[in-house]
């Protein structure tokens, strides 16, 4: 690498070497490191126009992020978030202040402490009951809140992404990439709750009723669902008076109002259409869409009340996907925030060998910091309005992000550095108004700084059983529940990795060898797994557990975590082979249509799943 390329690279935050899975460096190719620059507006294609680059003038700081009790040197003047203004130097109270051109984040040391409480680790699509039209809902979701809690002593529920797809077919079935992290997902809406269905007439009711598609389906079925929900919405829709939205909620309706006509990714729309300044939506369809919003944010606020009437000592917390769909709602409203030509995802590891594409736009970083955060901020802020907490997926992306550049595989990109400082600013400012816990997803190839930061600022990290290793130990043996960090979420496993019962059947080698998912010879991913299961097993003989039934020891063994949360999924206790989601496939595998092997009353009444329940909350008194 060409030592001006490379200060050019740092001055940027692209990286041109990293530390891999097996913890060795990895250079990156300069080729790579040119077109990620090129995706920031920094032209490195020529020796000499590195040199220019490296000449021009650094601008200021946008955003500078202070610790609640530190002073902003003066002088000069702040106007304050609530409209007064503040002589300089100061110290400023929590929130967010302009000075002049810049924004200033005041955040609070770290978050309060997060109570003891076990939990469910829900894909709520999944969680099908008889009330559910094809797949869970949101009154499902209050319904596991609430009995969770009443019955089996539950005090956290954490929900798989609930934000909004395009209102099109074939309907998008990721949670993970959503058109909007801004708004709810109206396919999760349970039509019976609409007030305009309770106010219908008794023929009205009937028709609706015969809408729906039923749960017999052996996999979900997204567009028949939606199909049914939309014609019954369209029904009592009529029955609504109609009022134009405003705000930030008319521009994600128009999005709506626009995709139903031109399809769901607006870089394909007729010219005039793909900007918000030219668009011509109806305005009828604009009111339509906001009133499902409306809708939406009513019967996520019934679940959330629903847990805190049950007596949950967390309650409900949501999960934030790391980014959108390159030509959805949030790209189209505020593209210049976003890397629109490359994706994210991540670099080879032991469970994605090959890399991962996850199609997903980046934030750009520098426009971030000139926008202070304001596109982070609403984001955070819409998911809090109906939630007691926020997971953040891939949190390790508040510090960098892998950026595959255009045409390239997963195996050649590199990471993109983000201010993390302001990043965790702004959800300490967001969580401590919500009252909310932060739980970061930090697994797989993370640095330490990550975790430590997370525990620093009051935020809880992740532990799977998997992976509690001593990594630094010849063999990276297993280290014991009653020893792992007390400020993590810990859970048996994740959408993304085997369960319980396809951890101990080896189902998950089963399907990526079918698959081709793997570099090496099959016989060794066996024998791997073979190894982990001994391991496990070994310890259970440790730790004084019964092994006659391992899917329950295992749960037996989580509830002696140190961890504050201790989770698992319906998925782990009913003792499924099937995991949600299998990285790096896409219809090669039913990803996240697979629904519960039992109807949500049946989760209730299941044996295994009171054993399990049992274990968790008799672990939690300790």
């Amino acid at each position: 690498m060409d030592d001006e390329l490379a200060a050019l690279a740092e001055a940027h935050g692209v990286a041109t070497h990293y530390e891999d899975a097996g913890q060795r460096r990895a250079d990156v190719d300069a080729d790579v490191v040119v077109a990620v620059l090129a995706q920031l507006d920094v032209d490195a294609s020529t020796p000499e126009a590195v040199r220019r680059a490296l000449d021009a003038p650094k601008r200021p700081p946008r955003t500078v992020v202070l610790t609640e009790g530190e002073v902003l040197g003066g002088p000069g003047t702040v106007r304050l978030e609530d409209g007064g203004t503040r002589e300089l130097p100061a110290a400023l109270p929590v929130g967010y202040h302009r000075e002049g051109d810049r924004t200033v984040i005041v955040a609070p040391a770290r978050l309060d402490p997060v109570p003891r409480a076990w939990g469910w680790m829900l894909q709520l699509y999944a969680a099908r009951s008889t009330g559910s039209w094809g797949m869970g809902d949101f009154a499902d979701l209050a319904t596991l809140a609430r009995r969770s809690a009443e019955e089996l002593g539950a005090g956290v529920l954490l929900v798989n992404p609930v934000q909004a797809v395009s209102p099109t077919t074939p309907v998008e079935r990721s949670p993970y990439s959503p058109a909007s992290r801004r708004y709810a997902n109206p396919l999760y809406l349970r039509i019976a709750d609409v007030p305009a269905y309770r106010d219908a007439p008794p023929e009205l009711r009937a028709e609706i009723d015969a809408l729906n598609p039923g749960n017999d389906t052996e996999l979900i079925d997204y567009d028949a669902v939606w199909t049914a929900k939309a014609r019954a919405l369209e029904l009592l829709w009529q029955r609504v008076e109609h009022r134009a939205p405003e705000g930030e909620l008319e521009g994600f309706a128009r999005f709506c109002a626009l995709a139903e006509v031109h399809g769901p990714d607006w870089r394909e729309w007729p010219e005039e259409q793909r900007d918000p300044a030219t668009a011509t939506p109806d305005p009828e369809r604009v009111a339509f869409h906001a009133w499902l919003q409306e809708l939406c944010e009513r019967q996520l606020d019934d679940a959330r009340r629903a847990a805190h009437d049950a007596g949950m000592a967390v309650g409900v917390v949501h999960d934030l996907p790391v980014g959108v769909h390159p030509g959805g709602a949030d790209t189209w409203a505020v593209r210049d925030a976003f890397a629109a030509d490359v994706t994210v995802g991540a670099p080879p590891d032991a469970f994605s060998q090959l890399g991962q594409d996850w199609n997903l736009p980046p934030w750009r970083p520098d426009r971030l910091a000139e926008q202070g955060y304001e596109p982070f901020r609403q984001v955070v802020r819409s998911v809090l309005r109906h939630a007691d907490g926020i997971r953040i997926d891939h949190v390790a992306g508040l510090w960098r992000l892998w950026w595959i550049p255009p045409g390239e595989p997963p195996t050649r990109g590199t990471y993109v550095h983000y201010d993390a400082d302001a990043m965790l600013a702004v959800l300490k400012v967001e969580a401590s108004r919500a009252n909310a816990v932060v739980v970061g997803e930090d697994l797989g190839t993370v640095e330490p700084k990550v975790t430590e930061a997370l525990h620093r600022n009051g935020m809880l990290s992740s532990a799977v059983l998997w992976f509690q290793r001593e990594w630094e130990l010849p063999g990276h043996p297993l280290i014991p529940p009653g020893e792992w960090t007390a400020s993590t979420m810990a859970s048996i496993s994740t959408h993304d990795l085997p369960t319980a019962a396809g951890f101990l059947t080896a189902e998950h080698v089963r399907v990526r060898a079918e698959l081709g998912q793997f570099e090496g010879p099959v016989d060794g991913e066996y024998e791997a797994a073979a190894r982990e299961r001994a391991e496990l097993v070994e310890l259970l003989g440790q730790e004084g557990v019964p092994a006659d039934d391992l899917v329950a020891a295992f749960h037996a063994l989580l509830a002696k975590a140190r961890s504050v949360l201790v989770l698992t999924s319906p998925q782990d206790a009913l003792g499924e082979t099937r995991q949600p989601n299998l990285p790096g496939t896409t219809d090669q595998y039913p990803n996240w249509r697979i629904p519960l092997p039992v109807a949500l009353d049946g989760l209730f009444e299941d044996p295994g799943v009171r054993r399990v329940a049992a274990a968790l909350a008799a672990g939690r008194g300790r």
